[in-house]
């Protein structure tokens, strides 16, 4: 008799279901299938050319990591200025008609700003590869720039 319940316990199983009707396995695999705010945080890299498409088309906000000093000296056309000593993502503009890039020099302060900014917005954050480094490798103009002949 003891051994017919269990035969009987465990053919019903594979039909349990939870909350969502689903049997466990089928529910299980749903669950994972649910993109998380962790899943939808990113942080991409945009390249020289690309970032230049979009600043003369009008589609960036473009937000200087470097400091003070560094961003006075020399940088890219139309940025605000938001070191990462004191980066505040509450303070970042973020427009649903504009993309906000971040760069700094070299990539690796605008990656971790971007960083940042993705975690407090849910979304995916571009920083501009290479930093303004790569800019003017690429021949795109900056402002500022004093350059000793």
């Amino acid at each position: 008799m003891r051994g017919l319940l269990l035969v009987s316990a465990l053919l019903a199983l594979p039909g349990c279901s939870n909350e969502s009707g689903l049997p466990i396995p089928e529910a299980m695999a749903a669950e994972a299938a649910e993109p998380t705010h962790a899943d939808m945080v990113a942080v991409e890299t945009i390249e020289a050319a690309e970032l230049s498409r979009m600043i003369a088309r009008g589609e960036v906000v473009l937000v200087d990591v470097r400091t003070a000093e560094e961003f006075g000296s020399a940088r890219l056309p139309g940025a605000l200025n938001a070191p990462i000593t004191t980066f505040d993502v509450a303070s970042i503009p973020v427009e649903a008609e504009r993309e906000t890039i971040l760069y700094c020099r070299s990539a690796r302060r605008s990656e971790q700003a971007a960083q940042m900014l993705a975690e407090h917005t849910g979304g995916t954050v571009r920083h501009l590869a290479g930093g303004i480094i790569a800019w003017e490798a690429a021949g795109e103009g900056v402002v500022g720039a004093q350059h000793a002949e």
